[in-house]
């Protein structure tokens, strides 16, 4: 049975989450579900990372993104395709 590509996608997320412990969630997240890649908070507010994973594992991430932590509030966020990535060896958070 092959195993399916990895996906990796850049994403920009808005609203409550700086100061909530987004950053610690997503990271948390990814090595439940074996995303890799990293997340950093912007200057303006936002929260954006660059996730890398098998489909199934990419859904369920960014549902659960989406979600946040309980005392975030996303408001917005973006998704895109990277065409040309790194291979990621793990999730880190960049500061």
């Amino acid at each position: 049975m092959c195993a399916e590509a990895a996906k990796t996608v850049r994403v920009r997320v808005e609203g409550l989450v700086q100061g909530v412990g987004f950053r610690a969630f997503a990271s948390r997240r990814a090595a439940d579900l074996g995303v890799t890649g990293w997340v950093r908070n912007t200057l303006d507010g936002a929260v954006e990372f660059e996730a890398q994973a098998n489909p199934g594992a990419m859904e369920r991430f960014l549902l659960d993104v989406r979600a946040g932590p309980r005392m975030a509030r996303v408001e917005e966020m973006r998704v895109e395709s990277v065409g040309d990535a790194p291979d990621y060896s793990s999730f880190e958070m960049r500061w």
